[in-house]
């Protein structure tokens, strides 16, 4: 009996460094933005509600969000085109009209609140029998990011490779397209269960790498000789992925890694007499011949530990706290190559439980030339607080030439201070 192509195909999917899998899905900081991406979805129903809004997407609240969302490497690029203003063709018309936005905000509202695949299937049937013009299926990526298990992602690469693994006919831009191709999905994912994942975004990838070229999608029939033709194109693959694997293992490594900064921000701040605490999910990171949690706290402050944004705060990259453990003193992100909305996010969380006196010690970490896209976040509408909360850029290059010195002779949070910027 011939094995299973679709079976075979997974296997190789889930191996593949390059592939959407071990790249994006396996990916730390996609868990990570999960809860910023929720509260953004918040703050623009919030904003909707209160007639704040406004009829611009550029600045807007929802920009921020769907920016984040298309930051979430490939799968998701692109994801704020369908958000776009597009003036010739008065679309997606959540702008110009009040009616529609406030129904948009209602779906958002309604999908935040409810816990059930029937709940927001019915608030999608209710926004689809207004024909808002220009408001599609593009919204179910921010339905993923408020139920991965119950909604997949859409875009078009994942229809595409829905209709090549499934000899489906799945149009763009209708919801009901949409919905029919859920409950495919839904059947391919218990089929492959063992291979593919409760989050939806699993099988988002897969469909995303097949439908974008990545990798020939099996022949559907008893076709012998096209079942051979595909699993050569498979093993071509296989080799070209070997080979670039190869390639970059060899080629020297140019840029700090997001681990070595926490590292060296662990460190210093030791030297400097703080207890520290390291991001939960970073802490078993191999670093400098041991653990990047070494040494450092296991539980924050119970102040912290008991407040809503708990799940949040333990994923700040670094935070410096008093020698008695009783507040923050300093928070740290490190924004290596990822979206830096995340990043301020968290600090907002933390400075709203009231256990931190970090609010002129917040910092985001990234390398030198990310200064302008640090600036460009900071000057959002949505983060208007942030200016009062004076968080600051400290570039990679400041910390590698003065982070010994700071630790020989550093005064506490002073010297960090006088090697960062405040940019608003």
């Amino acid at each position: 009996m011939s094995p299973d192509p679709i079976r075979l195909l997974l296997e190789k999917w889930r191996t593949d460094p390059f592939g959407s899998y071990q790249s994006w899905f396996l990916w730390d900081e996609r868990l990570k933005n999960f809860r910023s991406i929720r509260r953004g979805i918040g703050q623009v129903v919030s904003e909707i509600e209160a007639g704040r809004f406004g009829n611009l997407y550029r600045g807007s609240s929802l920009e921020t969000i769907v920016h984040s969302i298309a930051e979430q490497r490939q799968i998701f690029k692109g994801a704020d085109h369908a958000f776009l203003w597009k003036p010739k063709l008065r679309i997606p018309d959540i702008y110009e009209h009040p009616d529609n936005q406030r129904a948009f905000g209602r779906l958002l509202d309604t999908c935040s609140c409810c816990d059930t695949a029937d709940q927001i299937i019915d608030a999608i049937h209710k926004i689809d029998r207004l024909a808002i013009k220009g408001l599609g299926p593009a919204v179910a990526n921010l339905l993923y990011f408020l139920h991965p298990t119950l909604m997949p992602p859409f875009n078009t690469a994942i229809v595409k490779g829905y209709n090549a693994i499934t000899g489906a006919n799945v149009k763009l831009g209708k919801w009901t397209e949409y919905l029919a191709m859920r409950l495919g999905m839904l059947q391919f994912n218990d089929t492959y269960r063992d291979l593919l994942s409760n989050d939806l975004g699993a099988i988002g990838g897969f469909l995303f790498d097949i439908g974008s070229n990545r990798y020939p999608a099996p022949p559907r029939d008893n076709d012998e000789p096209a079942r051979l033709a595909w699993a050569r194109d498979l093993a071509v693959v296989r080799a070209e992925s070997a080979a670039a694997l190869k390639a970059q293992a060899l080629s020297k490594e140019t840029d700090r890694t997001h681990t070595e900064i926490q590292g060296w921000l662990r460190d210093l701040g030791l030297a400097l007499g703080y207890t520290v605490w390291i991001a939960s999910n970073d802490r078993s990171r191999t670093y400098d011949g041991g653990r990047l949690g070494d040494g450092c706290l296991t539980r924050l402050p119970d102040l912290i530990e008991q407040s809503s944004a708990a799940d949040a705060i333990r994923l700040i990259d670094v935070l410096w706290l008093s020698a008695d453990r009783s507040a923050v003193m300093a928070a740290f992100e490190v924004e290596h190559s990822t979206s830096i909305y995340s990043g301020i996010v968290r600090m907002l969380d933390l400075a709203l439980t009231g256990n931190s006196h970090a609010n002129e010690g917040l910092y985001l970490v990234a390398p030198d030339d990310r200064e302008g896209e640090v600036l460009a976040q900071l000057r959002r509408p949505a983060f208007s607080r942030v200016s009062d909360l004076k968080v600051r850029y400290l570039p990679y290059g400041e910390l590698a030439q003065n982070r010994e010195a700071l630790a020989r002779f550093g005064n506490g949070i002073k010297g960090v201070h006088a090697i960062s910027k405040l940019l608003i």
